[in-house]
């Protein structure tokens, strides 16, 4: 740390208050480059305005402390090249004067938890798999408890399901049962975790599955779902503990508009925002600008969403990841995704293929441990999901060995599940015909996955195109 304070002697005073006055509020301060999950990264450039602005609004929307009050504190551990990351770990801790304490190389690769025991951080921002990870621990714990304490694990969760929809419909009060199942066991829940002194926790990046956020919802753990882009600054829609509705990521920032190209009530329309939170344009990439922002300001983020009644946000896809099926008809494939995942809990990643195809496909991963030293996937099954064989009659325990013999009861019960997803099909062209399982989970390593392990969709396509291309053979 002394080093690090050291390197600012290296510039003499003068020239830092020279650096200082020529900055100005519509430079660009920051670049922050696009995923390239579907299609090639740019260089999103965004103006000191941009930041200062859009930091004021989510200090104020989420209602953190300054430090004249309680001294927020937050975990850095994602990558900083990523806007979110950029937002909570260093512009919004400079405006309030949080504290941020930086993770280990190897946060993601199974020390994350025991370092948000030792740092309890007061806000904590965590992408879907980040949460999903959480649920797996605690569901591999749940799992060894005796039956007595399962019991009172299921009563604390539906205690926990009822208090927070009364809440989402206006009724704050709190019965006897709530600070019962608090005490015996959601604090326990927090504290396990590391995050027992927090009281915002966020997710975002890409959409939380539902089966995840009614888990930790029913563990009194209120996920607030936030949208937005690289383009927006980060945030556009945000949820708190004080508004806040399942599935939905909230309403607009303070001083931001959103407007839905189509209808946006009854089916969904494009997002689109304004407000200065909108980006200055893309580095030398004038005609991509012009594109993605029209003449009256208004950003066209690509994805497609309604609002209720009260004024909340549903993502529902990204145009750019419709598959378009050789009958013309729409299919957005994140939700059915989803519902494999929830319907078969050993499948860690699916991803539905069938662009331009007579019929939809599904391309599968199991859930496996990872290598504590690189994060790559091994061949072992987690826990829950050589419980989940164990249920029926199968001993695998691990990927190759299910995937090498096409173990019947595994693969029956994949297909029961497949079958099950069908059944909430709104169209023939949204059921699944077949369906494959990888020999290896996706990793950032591997390249599946972005640097906030979302799925790069394009990447996945080419890579198992030989796959794909033998459903249809």
């Amino acid at each position: 740390w002394d080093e690090f304070m050291e390197l600012g002697n290296s510039v003499p005073d003068a020239q830092l208050d020279q650096i200082i006055k020529s900055q100005k509020a519509n430079q660009c301060a920051v670049l922050i480059y696009t995923s390239g999950t579907v299609g090639d990264p740019m260089g999103v450039m965004l103006s000191h305005d941009n930041i200062t602005w859009t930091t004021r609004a989510v200090v104020q929307d989420l209602g953190l402390a300054t430090t004249s009050g309680k001294q927020e504190r937050v975990l850095s551990y994602l990558p900083l090249s990523h806007i979110a990351t950029q937002m909570i770990d260093i512009w919004i801790p400079l405006r309030i004067g949080a504290l941020t304490y930086f993770a280990q190389p190897d946060a993601l690769r199974g020390t994350l938890i025991s370092t948000l025991k030792e740092v309890k951080p007061t806000t904590f921002l965590g992408v879907p798999r980040i949460w999903e990870k959480f649920q797996e621990t605690i569901e591999g714990s749940v799992s060894r408890f005796s039956s007595f304490k399962k019991k009172m694990f299921h009563w604390a969760e539906r205690v926990g399901l009822k208090t927070h929809l009364r809440q989402m419909l206006g009724k704050t009060d709190l019965s006897m049962n709530y600070h019962m199942a608090k005490k015996l066991v959601f604090n326990k829940v927090r504290s396990s975790l590391g995050l027992d002194h927090c009281h915002s926790f966020l997710s975002g990046a890409a959409p939380l599955s539902e089966a995840t956020l009614e888990f930790f919802l029913n563990l009194d753990v209120p996920i607030s779902e936030s949208y937005g882009l690289s383009e927006s600054s980060g945030p556009h829609t945000i949820s708190s503990w004080r508004d806040y509705k399942v599935l939905s990521c909230g309403k607009p920032l303070s001083g931001c508009k959103s407007l839905l190209l189509g209808d946006g009530q009854d089916s969904p329309g494009e997002v689109c925002m304004w407000g200065r939170h909108v980006f200055m344009g893309y580095l030398e990439r004038e005609d991509a600008t012009k594109e993605m922002v029209d003449e009256a300001g208004w950003l066209h983020s690509g994805d497609l969403g309604h609002v209720d009644g009260q004024g909340f946000l549903y993502i529902t896809g990204r145009i750019k990841e419709l598959l378009i099926t050789a009958g013309g008809e729409n299919v957005a494939p994140v939700r059915i995704e989803a519902l494999v995942k929830k319907t078969l809990p050993i499948v860690s990643n699916a991803i539905l293929v069938g662009d331009r195809a007579t019929f939809l496909c599904v391309l599968l991963t199991l859930k496996c441990e990872t290598n504590p030293t690189n994060g790559e996937p091994l061949d072992q099954l987690t826990s829950q999901a050589i419980d989940f064989c164990k249920a029926l009659g199968s001993q695998a325990s691990t990927v190759s060995e299910i995937v090498r013999s096409q173990d019947p009861l595994v693969y029956a019960a994949i297909q029961r599940g497949i079958d099950t997803v069908n059944k909430e099909a709104t169209s023939n062209a949204e059921r699944i015909r077949k369906w494959a399982i990888l020999e290896k989970d996706f990793s950032i390593r591997g390249g599946e996955l972005g640097p906030t392990t979302k799925m790069r969709r394009c990447f996945i396509t080419q890579k198992y195109k030989s796959q794909i291309e033998g459903f249809y053979l």
